[in-house]
């Protein structure tokens, strides 16, 4: 017996079949076709419109975004495919408890604007790498940072969104994403009543969750069974799938890693007009943020109830054969709620805004680990790159971390008993919690240098590697297998684990940098909360003369006192001109390669203007301040609010 309701169709089906008889219909294509072909629109105005033949063009937002751009796309940039998939697999397999994560996320998006971008702003950094550049001196931290956000944006970002959807590396004009955006919402309205209708409500969801079990399931084995404690996100500290020891300390440091130090959503605020702009934007952000509960987590658990031999299913060669993962299906949750539930035309026209989250989620993270590789890997090999070697590999290095991105697919499929956020959340755990404390000591702890992050990052990192290797090699077991594995990966949670990495590492920072000589004091000003007012030191003390200027200097301290960004340097000019010089000698063809790839070179050579080099200030309008932090009070309320009536 099937477990949906019964199709109009009175054809005999498999009974196993993901989904029968969902295939798209002729509106759903039509609606596909007319979506694809707006936003290809949009994206050759948009290649004509903007600025993209130079590295701050196609780098930079140009720092001239409002409040509501900057909200949606932090939204947009932390929403992706990964995360309706995860979120609603999780939902179906295990409740509620992976809202916390959602939740903690609220929190750290607000301490973004109000404490870190302050920092970010006085020191006037464009990427992570340089402030640590800044901060600490040198080029060892920043280049093993480099290296691990690469890492980090392949095996837990590109790849899962992959894993979810389908790959799409196309640049169009933000207007697209912030229209994704409304429609993801209004049809997710949509479907999310209709499947509440048919569950009768939140109290009937809170009932039949329970009594979703799959009809296939083998009666004397505890597998495929819903968790007692679905509806609650505090649970057993010991024994459950997320103890609320690890959800309110473990969780807390990776979600400041991501919200407040990695360079795709700090890129985003970094655009903002002003101060008051990105902390207007994060608001936003926040408030959206307790959305995924019932855009997400609500929609998986509710597929489980009307889908419970598919959604549900426990048998590994039953799994296997609904959605060829014998880890379980709880996946395919989303996609069947919607494939099933909507009709005719919005279905077509969510699986584009579906795909529009994955193309703007997929876009924010190559144009940030573009630009993390091409301003601190690659400038650093060849600090005399001209501009347009600088834009090529840029490019050239996103196809790379695609290709990487889709062999790692098959890992994925098979970690954390086939449920994706999981996947996500304890690689996270393994590898960000010493990037987040040595971001917070040079943030707030003056005395911090060099030497102590360097080791304090290297010792956190190797332990991480180490779980992580260990959790590769030792495959959770599933429910009716004995759990052989090493007791420090069955007995310690991931969200523990990310607690004593972050313990290590502080107490390894703290040491070494007490027993070694203390930062200068150009690598404190400006570059600390308590230093963020200082005076700008060395503003124009860097000689203008240079013949061969240090262009894009690794240290990071006289010359980017003397700009505003990493990436406006003396080279542009050069190779503007050099680039005007040649342009009447390329063939049409090399022509339109270039202009596809950004580069196209004018006939008359633009003067590269200081004016878009204004230092931003701290400095904010008073009632627009006070406004502000109103409703960062509001906010704050409304999210303990939910924590108690959810935990």
């Amino acid at each position: 017996m099937e477990s949906s309701p019964s199709n109009p169709h009175p054809t005999q089906l498999d009974p196993l079949e993901a989904f029968p008889q969902r295939r798209l219909k002729a509106g759903d294509i039509a609606v596909l076709v007319l979506y694809f072909l707006f936003v290809l629109a949009v994206g050759l105005w948009s290649t004509v419109k903007t600025k993209r033949d130079t590295v701050k063009g196609y780098f930079l937002a140009g720092r001239d975004m409002m409040w509501w751009p900057v909200g949606a796309s932090l939204f947009a940039s932390n929403i992706g495919s990964g995360h309706f998939v995860g979120l609603a697999g999780s939902g179906a397999a295990a409740g509620i408890s992976v809202t916390a994560y959602e939740f903690n996320g609220l929190f750290s998006v607000l301490i973004l604007a109000w404490i870190f971008l302050p920092i970010y702003i006085a020191g006037q950094v464009t990427t992570m790498p340089e402030y640590l550049r800044k901060r600490f001196g040198g080029n060892r931290i920043p280049i093993i940072l480099a290296v691990l956000y690469l890492f980090i944006y392949i095996f837990t970002k590109i790849s899962v969104d992959m894993y979810a959807g389908a790959i799409f590396i196309q640049q169009s004009l933000k207007l697209d994403l912030y229209l994704a955006i409304a429609g993801l919402l209004v049809i997710t309205a949509v479907y999310t009543v209709a499947g509440f209708a048919a569950v009768g409500g939140l109290e009937g969801l809170t009932e039949k969750y329970f009594l979703a079990l799959a009809t296939n399931r083998t009666e004397n084995s505890s597998c495929g069974l819903p968790r007692e404690d679905a509806f609650h996100i505090f649970r057993d500290p010991l024994t459950s799938d997320l103890p609320w020891p690890g959800i309110l300390l473990g969780m807390s440091i990776p979600s400041l890693w991501y919200w407040c130090t990695d360079q795709v959503i700090v890129q985003r605020s970094l655009a903002a007009k002003n101060l008051s702009h990105a902390k207007g934007g994060s608001l936003m952000a926040a408030y959206l943020k307790v959305l995924p509960l019932f855009m997400m987590v609500f929609p998986g658990m509710i597929s489980r109830v009307l889908f419970s031999d598919q959604v549900a299913c426990a048998d590994p060669e039953i799994c296997q054969k609904v959605c060829g993962n014998p880890s379980g299906c709880s996946d395919i949750a989303y996609p069947k709620l919607v494939l099933e539930l909507l009709p005719t035309g919005l279905r077509g026209l969510m699986i584009a805004v579906m795909v529009a989250a994955l193309m703007s989620s997929l876009t924010s993270i190559f144009n940030s680990a573009s630009t993390i590789f091409t301003m601190d890997l690659w400038n650093h090999v060849r600090p005399r790159a001209s501009e347009k070697e600088l834009m090529i590999v840029g490019r050239v290095f996103v196809l790379f971390l695609v290709l990487v991105s889709i062999l790692w697919i098959p890992v994925i499929q098979a970690s954390q008993g086939g449920q994706l956020f999981i996947y996500i959340q304890s690689i996270s755990s393994y590898l960000q919690p010493p990037v987040a404390v040595v971001f917070i000591m040079g943030c707030f702890w003056k005395r911090s240098n060099e030497k102590g992050a360097f080791w304090g990052l290297i010792l956190g990192l190797i332990l991480g590697l180490i779980r992580l290797v260990l959790d590769f090699i030792y495959i959770q077991p599933r429910c009716d297998q004995p759990d052989e594995r090493p007791a420090v990966v069955k007995d310690i949670h991931y969200l523990y684990f990310s607690m004593i990495l972050s313990a290590v590492t502080l107490i390894t920072m703290s040491t070494m940098s007490w027993c070694t000589e203390p930062p200068s004091k150009e690598m404190v000003s400006r570059l600390t909360w308590f230093t963020r007012h200082d005076p700008i030191v060395h503003k124009e003390q860097v000689p203008p003369a240079s013949p061969l200027p240090p262009i894009l200097s690794q240290n990071g301290t006289a010359e980017a006192s003397s700009t505003n960004i990493q990436l406006d340097t003396v080279q542009e000019n050069m190779s503007k001109t050099h680039s005007c010089d040649v342009t009447h000698k390329q063939s049409r063809v090399v022509r339109a390669i270039l202009w596809l790839c950004g580069l196209e070179g004018k006939d008359q050579a633009e003067p590269v203007s200081r004016v878009d080099l204004v230092i931003v200030s701290l400095e904010e309008n008073p009632t627009v301040k006070a406004l502000l932090n109103i409703n960062l009070i509001l906010c704050i309320t409304c999210a303990v609010f939910l924590w108690g009536y959810f935990a």
